[in-house]
């Protein structure tokens, strides 16, 4: 079931006061984020992304197009009872502790003080803050304010959460201990909605994707979809001597990377079975045959500079 959905989504700012020109934000934008998923959502700065997600939250109005979250039109405004959300650069009143804080905005969203004392409680533990609850946030580290927000982001046991560059600002460590936390939030139903400019962040933890850029959607899929290079195949073999790599480079064009790695490029299933046979023939035990894949980062330069 599709948490997230758009059709035709387009949104258009006007430039300027009094102007009749106008910025398109948002060109015809049609995906779906499904129940359960973690979906990342890339672009270069200002592709829209930010602008799309004040549009789900109900911050800004769309100019047209059809926009549903939980199967209802955004207008139905009881969505937003299941939803948390981590905001880029979010701000925390200074004089405020941590625990002070948590409460402070649970109370704002219609929580009573019992269950959000719990929660706080439970969630302070679960960033590894709890340390630091009674510490006023004016003495927080910007890693510390992150784990503090997305605390925040899930008091109310949201069952589908929006964050916005949760990790930045966090040293590798807490990093890891944040991709673990989204990971156990997924495997108890939750749907994640993920922007981030650490691609490395979104290759380890998303299982969708989808790339904006100036508007409009370049391309969607799984990573893997996305980072498998067409048509290229790395071998990891046994052991391999002078005679062997000769023939692999004469007679299938091999790349060979290393005494025990090559790749070849294949472009039909015939043209791997004769290099499997051929192998065989030669008694050289094949460790492994997969797709030859592509960072997400690399495909994402690849993809958006050709664009540019």
């Amino acid at each position: 079931m599709p948490v997230i959905s758009t059709k035709d989504l387009t949104k258009e700012y006007q430039s300027k006061t009094f102007s009749k020109e106008k910025i398109l934000a948002l060109s015809n934008f049609s995906f779906e984020v499904q129940s359960g998923e973690i979906f990342g959502i890339l672009g270069p700065n200002g592709a829209g992304k930010t602008t799309l997600i004040k549009i789900l939250l109900g911050i800004t109005f769309r100019t047209k197009g059809d926009v549903k979250v939980f199967e209802k039109d955004i207008t139905d405004d009881s969505y937003k009872l299941k939803v948390g959300y981590l905001p880029e650069n979010h701000r925390f009143p200074s004089y405020l502790t941590g625990e002070q804080a948590l409460v402070f905005y649970g109370m704002l969203s219609g929580m009573s003080k019992k269950d959000v004392k719990k929660k706080a409680d439970e969630y302070l533990q679960i960033v590894d803050m709890e340390k630091w609850r009674n510490t006023k946030i004016k003495k927080y580290s910007k890693g510390m304010l992150q784990r503090l927000g997305l605390a925040q982001a899930l008091l109310n046991d949201p069952e589908l959460i929006f964050l916005d560059e949760p990790t930045d600002g966090v040293d590798p460590i807490g990093r890891k201990q944040i991709r673990d936390l989204l990971m156990h939030l997924k495997g108890t139903g939750k749907t994640i909605f993920l922007n981030s400019h650490l691609l490395s962040e979104v290759e380890l933890i998303c299982d969708r994707v989808a790339i904006l850029n100036k508007g409009s959607l370049v391309t969607s899929g799984t990573v893997d979809e996305l980072t498998s290079v067409s048509d290229t195949f790395r071998f990891t073999v046994s052991e391999t001597n002078d005679e062997l790599m000769q023939s692999l480079l004469s007679a299938f064009k091999a790349t060979i990377k290393n005494s025990r790695e090559f790749t070849i490029k294949a472009v039909s299933g015939e043209e791997l079975n004769k290099l499997i046979d051929f192998l065989r023939q030669k008694n050289v035990m094949i460790l492994g045959v997969e797709k030859e894949k592509n960072t997400l980062e690399s495909m994402f330069i690849n993809l958006i500079g050709s664009q540019n």
